[in-house]
């Protein structure tokens, strides 16, 4: 689908006296369609205006830019009109000269009458007939916006801007305007683009209201659409189903925006050396393929070429080592299973909250579900078998085991069996069990199945031990998978260090992704201090085509193990938010009311960028869009709550407020 205004990942940064620099926005990512109203909200400061500048072309983005039908803006032209606050009229022109000034420029190429006949109907048009030949200091504040209406609308605009058109009028006059506006925009079919503070304005005049986090760095957080039919009345309107819950969603969004910028604080860190605060580094990993971006930042040197002088990499036996390693501060961070940073700041399995961060992705991909040979022996090849061997044997509760309970291992798996209509927590027995014992238990028949990430597939599937029913591909292809995790006040006490160890494990996963480097990958981790197996576990989708089971041909996945490409390590917001979904849909935890704070106290996409712009690469955010599976269903980011109660098998949905008590993230 072609869109009318394509706003293409914008940034703005502008330049400080100080010889600093301040960037307003960050990627800001918007598709309108033809005859669509769309608002602008947010808090004074975060960007509205600046953002409809650039779509004007009153000004230039620092990156990324604006398409209107195919073309990019560049520059201010009359396919778009602006209407600004202060109406910007000439004092000394009447209400006449004023919008005749536009049209005589604008349309200079028709004929005298018609230009003249296109005046007089827009003077009707904003029924301003018995004050045409007033000049603006004769007129009220909302005649004077009428003027402006006229004007902009006069030389037949494709685009309308608006900027607060009514913020300074009264309120009986700015009701009225707003009728006039609904009516015009409807009549002519207008895509308007207007800036508001107004939550009731927003509602009654848009279909689709953006709401922007504060700034520095505001990004849209969220994107509500207005369900009301054309044309509205505004007594219907209020009076809808749906208006008040709709007005507390956008006062909610407005207050948490409110309450983070209260909490900004301003931490003082003693320097080390390098410029760091802390030189020596302890980090855990567990012994899995998609450790290789700490090995290889140990093993090539990128921990000491950004100032860390001792890194120790400490081997964990399981994820709950990891999870109670940074907890104690024993491990300054580690890599964690995606969802742990968030399961440790919820409070997941009724323990104290502990505020985690990440501000990089390590890897995607890199799973697998493994079934016993038991099985595979019994005809089961996919999860509709699965399903019916489960309704062949009542009387027997198959157990298939993940690595924990905040992985996507657990997650996806869930995902995948909920899919084929089998419920995770009643129709099987889902336990926890570290990675490097799943061979074991699998051989022992204690489990039936697992989802673990490589290398403990393969070697389940070339000692005879199992076959692999589905892999990431047949479920969420390009999820994410391992990320770097630290405590909240570790970051905030330490932040040139946590920026430098980022950017150590950046440079290690553009290394780990370069195949020329995969055979001295396989032969680091295949070390006893790292992974320690034999190497022919750790080819299969690092280095080889990828084998599902001793009868089958292997399968060439070239992005079986991802560490860097396709924009593999921004921690972006969209992810985070579908795995506390997922918490919530399994009543791991309650989905929280306030989530765009979670989100941004977590994902430290601020950290990423910061490493990333140092490095020289691109930091921008992937889009904020749906997430699309392989089975067909779709995640729509906009609507947690709606995307929670249209899945069929879940558990009861519990939605709390979730109040984080440590200290502020402090900015890169």
């Amino acid at each position: 689908m072609s869109f009318f205004v394509e706003v293409d990942h914008i940034d703005r940064t502008f330049e400080l006296a100080n010889g600093g620099s301040y960037t307003a926005l960050k990627n800001i990512s918007l598709k309108v369609k033809q005859g669509e109203f769309v608002s602008l909200l947010g808090h004074s400061g975060c960007g509205k205006s600046t953002l409809l500048n650039i779509i004007a072309g009153l000004d230039r983005p620092t990156h990324g830019g604006v398409i209107l039908e195919g073309r990019q803006v560049t520059k201010p032209g009359p396919d778009r009109m602006v209407v600004f606050q202060n109406y910007s009229l000439l004092p000394w022109l009447t209400v006449r000269e004023n919008i005749s000034l536009a049209v005589n420029r604008v349309l200079k190429d028709l004929p005298a009458e018609e230009r003249h006949d296109i005046v007089e109907r827009h003077i009707d048009l904003v029924k301003l007939r018995s004050a045409a030949d007033k000049k603006p200091g004769q007129l009220s504040g909302g005649m004077k916006q009428r003027v402006a209406i006229a004007r902009a609308l006069s030389i037949r605009p494709k685009l309308l801007l608006l900027d607060e058109p009514f913020g300074a009028l009264d309120a009986l006059t700015r009701s009225s305007l707003q009728d006039q506006l609904m009516q015009i925009a409807e009549e002519h079919q207008l895509t308007c683009i207007m800036v508001t503070h107004d939550v009731d304005e927003a509602l009654l005049l848009s279909d689709r209201i953006v709401m922007l986090t504060n700034g520095p760095e505001s990004y849209i957080g969220q994107i509500i659409d207005v369900p009301f039919v054309r044309p509205r009345d505004r007594l219907k309107v209020v009076n809808h189903s749906n208006y008040y819950a709709l007005r507390a969603e956008i006062v909610y969004f407005l207050n948490q925006q409110k309450k983070a910028k209260q909490r900004k604080v301003t931490q003082t860190t003693a320097i080390a050396r390098n410029g760091l605060e802390k030189v020596n580094l302890e980090l855990g990993f567990v012994p899995l393929t998609d450790c290789a971006p700490l090995v290889i930042a140990q093993e090539k040197g990128f921990f000491q070429k950004y100032g860390l002088e001792q890194v120790t990499l400490s081997r964990e036996p399981s994820w709950k080592a990891i999870a109670e390693g940074v907890a104690s501060k024993r491990l300054d961070a580690a890599q964690m299973t995606a969802g742990m940073p968030l399961a440790m700041t919820l409070g997941m399995g009724g323990k104290e909250p502990l505020p985690t961060v990440t501000g990089l992705v390590l890897s995607r991909n890199g799973n697998a579900i493994t079934f016993s040979k038991r099985l595979y022996d019994a005809g089961v090849r996919t999860l509709v078998d699965f399903k019916g061997a489960i309704a062949q044997t009542p009387d027997k509760i198959y157990t298939l085991a993940v690595v924990h309970s905040s992985s996507m291992h657990n997650l996806m798996l869930r995902h995948w069996l909920a899919s084929g209509g089998i419920d995770p927590d009643t129709d099987v027995n889902l336990t926890v069990i570290p990675p490097a014992q799943m061979v074991a238990t699998l051989k022992a028949g204690s489990i039936d199945g697992y989802c673990v990430g490589e290398p403990w597939n393969s070697h389940a599937v070339q000692e005879g031990l199992g076959f692999v029913i589905a892999t990431d591909f047949d479920i969420w292809p390009g999820h994410l998978e391992k990320v770097l995790g630290v405590r909240e006040d570790w970051a905030n006490q330490y932040p040139q260090t946590h920026l430098a160890l980022v950017k150590a494990l950046l440079e290690a996963c553009e290394y780990c992704d370069d195949r020329r480097n995969r055979e001295e990958l396989v032969e680091l981790l295949s070390r006893p201090e790292y992974v320690g197996t034999k190497p022919a576990y750790l080819r299969p989708g690092l280095l080889d085509p990828y084998s599902r089971s001793l009868d089958s041909e292997p399968e060439n996945l070239p992005r079986f193990n991802q560490f860097y490409v396709d924009k593999t390590n921004c921690p972006y917001r969209t992810e985070g938010l579908w795995i506390m979904t997922q918490f919530a849909r399994w009543g791991l935890t309650p989905f929280p009311k306030n989530w765009l704070e979670v989100l941004d106290r977590v994902r430290r996409v601020d950290v990423f960028g910061a490493a990333a712009r140092d490095l020289g690469l691109l930091d921008i955010e992937p889009n904020r869009g749906p997430i699309h599976f392989a089975d067909g269903s779709i995640f729509n980011p906009d609507d947690p709550i709606g995307y929670l109660n249209g899945l069929s098998i879940k558990r009861d949905i519990r939605i709390e407020e979730v109040t984080i008590d440590a200290l502020e993230p402090v900015a890169v």
